[in-house]
């Protein structure tokens, strides 16, 4: 029996998300609170290159006709 997962990138994309996700939170509230202190630019970078990993591996309904 072969078992195979639908998506394997899925807990990735959630781990991903979950730290830019914060990054991004910690460096806007520094941008507002420390303007000095902020990194708002590569904060921005990071979310970019979140997005463009999601939407290449991201949770994709397939409609995959079973092989017998």
């Amino acid at each position: 029996m072969k078992t195979t997962l639908k998506n394997q990138y899925t807990i990735t994309n959630q781990i991903l998300l979950a730290v830019v996700s914060s990054t991004f939170g910690y460096n806007l509230y520094q941008a507002i609170a420390h303007p000095e202190k902020s990194h708002l630019v590569l904060s921005i970078l990071l979310l970019a290159f979140t997005y463009v990993m999601v939407e290449k591996y991201g949770t994709k309904i397939e409609h995959e006709k079973e092989k017998i």
